[in-house]
């Protein structure tokens, strides 16, 4: 099956759709469908369902660096879903159009939450 994204105002994801692989036989066939489908001229661009970080799962070619979501950025430049900035002290990593906390996050087993506040992981208690 083949995914696509609509984009809105900005580029942002408003809605993911699935179209038959017998239809989206390229990216275009499937964007003419949709478009007929639904009498419209939106913008549709195809995202990979098994693609995050610029890495396919499946040891397929990796295609628009992640699968786009609702509220995710089609960047036209990266050719790249970038999904929405969790905190502003996060860095867009170019490699993969995820954000990256500005501190790893821990290794060692357990569970924690971002403190935006302090610029720190804070263990998570329940």
């Amino acid at each position: 099956m083949a995914h696509f994204a609509k984009l809105g105002f900005e580029n942002i994801v408003e809605q993911v759709i699935v179209v038959s692989n017998d239809i989206a036989t390229t990216e275009q066939a499937g964007i003419d469908f949709i478009n007929q489908l639904y009498n419209t001229t939106d913008v549709w661009k195809q995202t990979s369902y098994n693609t995050q970080g610029g890495v396919h799962k499946l040891g397929g070619t990796p295609f628009r660096k992640n699968y786009a979501g609702i509220g995710y950025t089609y960047d036209s430049q990266r050719d790249a879903f970038i999904p929405p900035k969790p905190y502003n002290s996060w860095i867009l990593n170019e490699d993969t159009c995820l954000w990256n906390s500005p501190i790893p996050y821990p290794t060692d087993g357990q569970r924690y939450d971002w403190n935006e506040e302090t610029q720190s992981w804070t263990l998570q208690t329940i």
